[in-house]
C-alpha cells in the first residue's frame, strides 16, 4: 500500500491520539495530517470539508472518509486485519469486541460530560442509564482482566486505555484499583511511548505557529 493510500487527521493531545497509538500497532503506513487547534485549523474550508463537525480524528483510506472515534477504530483494525487486533465475524469475541467500542461514545463519554458539566441525566430517558451504572459495569469487565476481553489484547484496549488514562488524570473516573491496573497495563506497550513523543513534538510546533501567528 502506497503511503497515499491512508491519511490521517490528528491533534496532538486529543481523542485522537489513541487513533495514532492504534496505527502504530497495526504497524499501518499512513500520511499524517495535522490539525492546528491552537490557530484555529479545525474552522477552515479544508478541514471543515473533512469534518464539518470540526472535530479529530479523521481518516480517508483509497478514497473513503471515515469519522467518528468509534468507527475510526472498527475500519482500521479490520483493514489491516494482519494484525489481529480485531475478532473476525464469526468469533465469539466479535460481538463484546464491537460492543465495547461502541459503548465508548454511546455511554461512556455522555456519562462523563455530564458529570463533568454537573447536569443530572433525565430518569427515563438517558442514553446510559446513570454514571454509577456506568462506572460499575466497566469496574467489573475489567476485574476478570487483564484486557477488557479477557486474555486477548485488542483494538478496544488502545481506545479504553487512552480514555481512562485522561479521565481519571482529570479525576472524572474514580482510579479504582482495576482501573489503575489496567492503565499502567496498556500505557506500557512500546507504541504508546511513541506516540507521547510524537504528540510532544507536535504540540511543540502548533504552539510556535500560534505564538508567531502563522
Amino acid at each position: 500500500m502506497s503511503e497515499s493510500d491512508l491519511i490521517f487527521y490528528h491533534s496532538p493531545n486529543t481523542r485522537s491520539s489513541s487513533v495514532l497509538i492504534l496505527l502504530e500497532e497495526l504497524d499501518a503506513p499512513y500520511t499524517l495530517r495535522d490539525v492546528n487547534f491552537k490557530i484555529g485549523a479545525q474552522r477552515q474550508p479544508d478541514y471543515l470539508a473533512i469534518n464539518p463537525l470540526r472535530k479529530v480524528p479523521a481518516i480517508v483510506h483509497k478514497g473513503a472518509l471515515v469519522t467518528e472515534l468509534g468507527a475510526v477504530f472498527i475500519y482500521l483494525a479490520d483493514a489491516f486485519a494482519q494484525k489481529k487486533l480485531a475478532p473476525e465475524i464469526g468469533d465469539p469475541l466479535r460481538g463484546p469486541y464491537l460492543r465495547w467500542l461502541v459503548f465508548y461514545g454511546s455511554g461512556f463519554e455522555p456519562a462523563i460530560m455530564d458529570r463533568y458539566m454537573k447536569n443530572e441525566p433525565p430518569k427515563r430517558m438517558s442514553a446510559y442509564g446513570d454514571f454509577d451504572g456506568v462506572m460499575s459495569l466497566i469496574g467489573k469487565q475489567l476485574a476478570v482482566g487483564p484486557y477488557l476481553l479477557g486474555a486477548r489484547f485488542t483494538a478496544a484496549d488502545i481506545l479504553w486505555g487512552t480514555a481512562l488514562r485522561w479521565t481519571t488524570g482529570f479525576r472524572l473516573v474514580p482510579a479504582t484499583p482495576e482501573i489503575s491496573a489496567y492503565i499502567e497495563r496498556v500505557g506500557s506497550r512500546p507504541s504508546v511511548a511513541r506516540v507521547t513523543e510524537t504528540d510532544k513534538q507536535l504540540l511543540k510546533i502548533h504552539e510556535a505557529a500560534a505564538a508567531t501567528g502563522e
